[in-house]
């Protein structure tokens, strides 16, 4: 069977990227200042970060349902079924959306809540063309995948906490001591969600708190696929690629007496960076196939 592997842009799979792995991007819209973009189609990561830096007001929408069941329609045409993997279903409604509409679609496609996003979303497509290289249906791939959703994590230093208290995940309050102090929060996605972790008062500081996080991580959580050589590690950057690959090293460092290293380094998508702002810098591990 020829399976179609679909996923969005937050999975921070750039438009000549989905063509070189061989999958379908759905690109998710963000607004500046109430006009609609779409990254990479009418407005480049640069273009992006002027804008936000002058001060733009920036926030994100889901895509439209249609023009996503009119990308499914028009696959179908050459493949059997399709594999669609959204972002995470607690950071998005996108995905029950999508399930929804899927019903139409006869069986012919398998929407997975993943549960992830950026470079483990990334990594889940991966695994997905992967499987069905080896022969995996569709509902195969969207079972393998959702039973090890929850086998990756996340930790993602912020340098403003303006954007999120603009999301509504701090309280106004909370971002103005945090920015009087100059206190960096460090946040985590274990599953779905994303949540604090834990704050700190230097770049460098919140350096080290997540290389021992992550060190925790493997040593613990993901013993198992350690010692199977199923984990990987990545890495994720807003308008911050210069700070992610000192952190690379520093992390590589750490990494290398479990036989790892960072093998994946994204710019997050931009319709992440709205919630986040610009100089995060993350790192992140999840199971592969």
């Amino acid at each position: 069977m020829k399976i179609a592997i679909v996923t969005d842009s937050n999975s921070g799979i750039t438009q000549s990227e989905a063509k070189e792995l061989g999958c379908f991007l759905v690109p998710m819209p963000f607004l500046i200042d109430e006009k609609e973009y779409f990254e990479e189609i009418s407005l480049s990561q640069e273009e992006f970060y002027d804008k936000l830096l002058s001060g733009a007001d920036v926030s994100t929408s889901q895509p439209n349902i249609f023009s996503v069941t009119e990308l499914w329609k028009d696959l179908l045409k050459t493949y059997d079924q399709i594999v669609h993997i959204p972002m995470s279903s607690g950071l998005s409604a996108s995905t029950e959306t999508a399930i929804n509409a899927a019903k139409d679609f006869n069986g012919k496609v398998e929407v997975v809540d993943n549960k992830r996003i950026s470079v483990t979303l990334k990594q889940s497509v991966i695994d997905a063309i992967n499987l069905a290289k080896d022969g995996k249906n569709a509902k195969e791939i969207k079972d393998w995948l959702e039973n090890t959703a929850l086998d990756s994590s996340i930790y993602i230093m912020v340098t403003t906490l303006k954007y999120l208290k603009k999301g509504g995940r701090i309280t106004p309050a909370a971002a103005a001591i945090g920015s009087l102090l100059k206190i960096k929060p460090i946040l985590q996605i274990q599953g779905s969600k994303l949540d604090k972790f834990c704050q700190v008062i230097s770049f460098n500081q919140g350096k080290k708190r997540m290389i021992e996080q992550m060190i925790q991580d493997i040593e613990h959580r993901f013993k198992s696929q350690l010692d199977e050589g199923k984990l990987k590690i990545q890495m994720a950057y807003t308008h911050a690629k210069d700070e992610c690959l000192e952190f690379k090293k520093e992390a590589d460092k750490e990494l290398e007496k479990y036989g790892l290293k960072v093998e994946m380094i994204d710019p997050l998508s931009l319709s992440v960076a709205c919630h986040i702002g610009d100089g995060a810098i993350a790192i992140a591990c999840s199971t592969s196939y």
